[in-house]
């Protein structure tokens, strides 16, 4: 064969390869960032007529949290330093600066739910064969499944500024969610070289999956082929709006989840009654509810009383800091005393610096009673082996109610102006000061 080239006027050696190689390179690469070998991604096409809600990274109020600028000030009140939703319960948050308050919680805060199909075995011998054959849908956390904390939930709102240049009218909202995925052999290569030329150095391939926010109508639920069923909230079961087919069965691998896995939306029709420690129906003017939310409608903390408890905790390799998102708060405060909440009854938000004119007020119902879910990292699913679970168990068990337990934050109730009659719906946003009207004790009450 070598004989063959040289005859024919080539003579290929490592040098000629390398050079030919630096061409080729050199006239693809180009090309492949002008015109990158993936399809469009669902954000590409609803940029056109939507926005993405939710704070850039780098406008974040969260950046510093244990500053000394979040400190508490002489004559000063504390203020709402973040907002956060989380509109799939256990991924990843938004960031907001504004947010309409609902009974139930800060508007398109935990919308859904995963949960996956158990059945009750180990049962009892003289079970029947119903019994036996039972299964039930239980929803999932980080708790269970960490990986959870690598999906990212984008929010894309309509914009009327947008549609008006389609010429197009719409009030739908979508949700995407995204998670890492890598095929295996050359498609990986492939799928993690185009996801880096598209997307920069750090981008990762994903999965892509568009979801309406708004609640199906009849027709839809047919057309799609969603169920209502019954799905377990902790010690809670409730109906809602299975759509599962919704899901690629990639998700249901890279979470590490055995049994069948289910997307719940909350049925804005069958809420979850709040008891307990929230105010009762003839305190506040409505029967307090809730959704996919673990047990009250908001949490609140401080960047305060997170920096106190932090400097309790022992840091190593896996934990250097801890980030309030652990804790899944909505509202983050800033200027408060340290644990000074755990001492409110009764708060109101106040214009402050923001842009609102209005007020809203919140019932403080109990503490949060912690579980082992901020051990893990929200930046990369990873879970400590024992912190921050030990240090709240050691360090924060205030509560008589939960004396096993660490507290950290505070459960509100939104209290509206009973004046308005139906129309329960009011706007919190950052900047506001808070006013404490009430103070008391708190006794935490378990289901």
């Amino acid at each position: 064969m070598d004989e063959l080239l040289q005859g024919n006027g080539f003579e290929l050696d490592f040098s000629s390869i390398f050079l030919l190689s630096i061409t080729i390179c050199a006239f693809l690469i180009p090309v492949l960032v002008i015109l990158p070998p993936v399809g469009l991604q669902k954000g590409d096409a609803l940029v056109q007529t939507h926005t993405k809600a939710g704070v850039d990274g780098t406008k974040s109020k969260l950046k510093n949290q244990s500053s000394d600028e979040h400190a508490p000030q002489p004559g000063k009140p504390p203020k709402v330093q973040s907002l956060v939703i989380y509109p799939i319960k256990s991924c990843k948050a938004i960031e907001l600066t504004r947010s309409k308050v609902f009974p139930s919680g800060l508007q398109f805060d935990r919308l859904f739910t995963f949960a996956q199909l158990k059945s009750p075995f180990p049962v009892a011998v003289d079970s029947t064969d119903e019994e036996k054959s039972k299964h039930n849908w239980k929803f999932i956390t980080q708790r269970q499944f960490p990986r959870l904390a690598n999906v990212t939930v984008d929010l894309w709102l309509p914009d009327e500024m947008k549609l008006r240049k389609q010429s197009m009218k719409s009030t739908e909202a979508f949700i995407i969610l995204r998670f890492p995925w890598r095929e295996e052999g050359w498609r990986g290569l492939v799928s993690t070289l185009t996801a880096k030329l598209a997307r920069g150095r750090a981008a990762v391939p994903e999965i892509e999956v568009l979801l309406p926010v708004d609640f199906p109508s009849n027709a839809d639920i047919k057309e799609r082929g969603y169920t209502f069923e019954n799905v377990r909230i902790w010690k809670d079961t409730i109906t809602a709006l299975n759509m599962e087919r919704e899901l690629p069965a990639e998700l249901q691998r890279y979470l590490g989840v055995s049994n069948k896995l289910g997307l719940f939306r909350v049925d804005p029709d069958q809420l979850r009654e709040v008891y307990r420690c929230a105010p009762t129906k003839e305190e506040a003017g409505y029967q307090p509810v809730t959704g996919f939310q673990d047990a009250y409608p908001l949490h609140l903390m401080t960047l305060n009383s997170l920096k106190e408890f932090s400097s309790e905790v022992p840091k190593d390799d896996e934990l250097k800091e801890l980030d309030v998102l652990r804790f899944r708060p909505n509202i983050i405060l800033s200027g408060a005393e340290p644990y000074d909440e755990e001492s409110w009854k009764q708060i109101r938000f106040k214009q402050g610096t923001s842009s609102l004119y209005n007020e809203v007020q919140f019932h403080v119902s109990c503490r949060t009673v912690r579980c082992k879910m901020p051990n893990v990292d929200q930046d990369n699913g990873n879970r400590h082996p024992s912190e921050p679970d030990k240090s709240l168990r050691t360090k924060r068990a205030v509560d008589e109610g939960a004396p096993l337990n660490g507290c950290l934050g505070m459960q509100l109730t939104p209290l509206y102006d009973l004046s308005l009659g139906e129309d329960r719906e009011t706007w919190i946003s950052v900047g506001m000061d808070v006013e404490v009207e009430e103070r008391g004790s708190h006794l935490y009450i378990k289901q």
